[in-house]
């Protein structure tokens, strides 16, 4: 489904050069579910952007099926990731002047369908996601929790076959991020999708197919049972 060969990012920091990762090489095979851990500052974010067509690499290529994803203009970049990925992020980024049901919507409006057809879908998704009572509230009425829900929905609306999460438990209590954990990973196995989930909760990490760590610039695999079971 996903493949990286030899990936180097680079950034400039004053008048010296950040390598953040060099030479990394993985695949992702199609309907994994898999984890990506690290410390604060190794690059998962970055990883997570270039591998779905939001940045490029300073070398290396990244592949989905045979498409090479960094050779394609910011158009066609755009119509991929609204075609193949959804993303969920650490931070839920919904529109805060729409309803719930409205910001899941929002994916579909922009391929320039109209409400009366997406509304009963995004409806639909509310209810696959356990929110359905909370349609009509805007973002700031809904829990944190909720609002994690709403996004995971308005990612999955476009039925994608990729699911990118970048710490999509990392602001919610212990007991709010195993329901919505919980939730990714039904909804993985529903939806029949390949997902990548950046963590530092190692306990979710345990509980994932396939293992990468992102550690000083290098990527190595881990087994799932070698993690702690504690949150990292």
């Amino acid at each position: 489904m996903l493949r990286a060969e030899r990936l180097k990012k680079v950034f400039r920091s004053g008048e010296s050069d950040l390598v953040l990762f060099d030479n990394l090489s993985f695949e992702v095979k199609e309907g994994e579910m898999l984890a990506l851990v690290g410390e604060s500052g190794a690059g998962k974010s970055t990883l997570l952007h270039i591998l779905g067509a939001l940045d490029s690499p300073s070398s290396g290529d990244v592949y989905c099926a045979h498409l090479r994803l960094n050779t394609l203009s910011g158009d066609a970049a755009a119509d991929f990731r609204n075609r193949e990925i959804g993303f969920v992020w650490q931070f839920h980024y919904l529109l805060p002047e729409f309803t719930a049901v409205e910001n899941i919507a929002m994916p579909l409006l922009s391929r320039g369908r109209k409400w009366h057809e997406v509304e009963g879908e995004a409806l639909r998704w509310l209810r696959e996601v356990g929110v359905e009572q909370r349609s009509r509230h805007r973002s700031g009425e809904l829990s944190g929790g909720e609002q994690q829900r709403v996004a995971l929905a308005r990612a999955l609306i476009t039925r994608p076959k990729i699911l990118f999460a970048d710490e999509p438990t990392g602001d919610l209590d212990n007991k709010t991020a195993e329901a919505v954990f919980e939730l990714i990973a039904r909804l993985h196995r529903d939806c029949q999708l390949t997902s990548l989930i950046a963590t530092h909760n190692l306990a979710f990490a345990r509980r994932c197919q396939r293992v990468l760590r992102l550690d000083r610039g290098q990527i190595e695999e881990l087994t799932p049972e070698s993690l702690p079971a504690d949150v990292a």
